[in-house]
């Protein structure tokens, strides 16, 4: 059974850093692509960043492009995302996601690219 779970959310203030990890386990991803999600109260789930299985292409969305970092770990079949100068905007649930193809590079962005969703973990920036 594939898992993917995600930590290190909670309530930080605004201007602080936050690092997301998520592990996965049941299967190795480490020739697969991962990405991360986030969905704010009311809003769709929106696209985070992505990463190819060696880390050479990391693509990232506009609300965090600039003071985020994804990363992976394959030898430990985990991925982190750093946030830094985090924002109220940036509250959320983040999601962890992992497609389940290998040496493919998916359209990052693209929900439907991943087939393995962790349960998310909340982040609460305050003002």
């Amino acid at each position: 059974q594939v898992q993917l779970v995600e930590s290190g959310g909670g309530l930080v203030q605004a201007g602080d850093s936050l690092t997301l990890t998520c592990v996965a386990s049941g299967r190795t991803f480490s020739k697969s692509a991962m990405g991360w999600f986030r969905q704010a109260p009311g809003q769709e789930r929106e696209f985070v960043a992505g990463i190819t299985w060696t880390s050479v292409i990391k693509v990232y969305g506009n609300s965090v492009k600039g003071r985020s970092t994804i990363s992976r770990d394959n030898s430990k079949n985990t991925l982190y995302l750093t946030i830094n100068n985090t924002k109220p905007e940036d509250t959320a649930v983040y999601y962890c996601a992992a497609d389940r193809h290998q040496y493919y590079t998916p359209n990052f962005k693209n929900e439907g690219e991943y087939d393995y969703w962790g349960q998310g973990t909340q982040v609460t920036v305050s003002s």
